[in-house]
């Protein structure tokens, strides 16, 4: 799915909604290496980014943004409006990352 027809707008400008198909969602659940863990701890006594941290939060983000546009083309969307992140963590150390948005048919106005 191209990445321009997934927003956190509820339109797409340019394109009119055609057929809503409801919600999807991509869900990934991430722990904590021992030494990702250990490598963190030693960036915080530093102070700043810690970069070992952002670079698995952005995966995780990026894995679940990508499953969910693959459970949205599975249903024939070929949009996705309203997406939004949701984290939560399940249990010390692993938490649960779920990209989410409606899925949609868009075609270009005036066609």
């Amino acid at each position: 799915m191209d990445g321009r027809f997934i927003t956190t707008a509820f339109e797409i400008e340019g394109y009119r909604i055609v057929k809503n198909l409801g919600v999807v969602r991509g869900i990934t659940v991430r722990s904590r290496s021992i030494f990702g863990t250990i490598g963190a701890s030693l960036q915080t006594i530093v102070g700043g980014n810690i970069t070992l941290f952002t670079e698995l939060c952005e995966k995780t983000r990026r894995e679940a943004f990508e499953i969910m546009a693959q459970h949205a083309e599975a249903i024939g969307a070929n949009a996705v409006i309203g997406m939004r992140y949701d984290a939560n963590e399940v249990m010390q150390g692993v938490t649960e990352v779920l990209a989410y948005g409606t899925a949609v048919v868009v075609e270009p106005v005036g066609s």
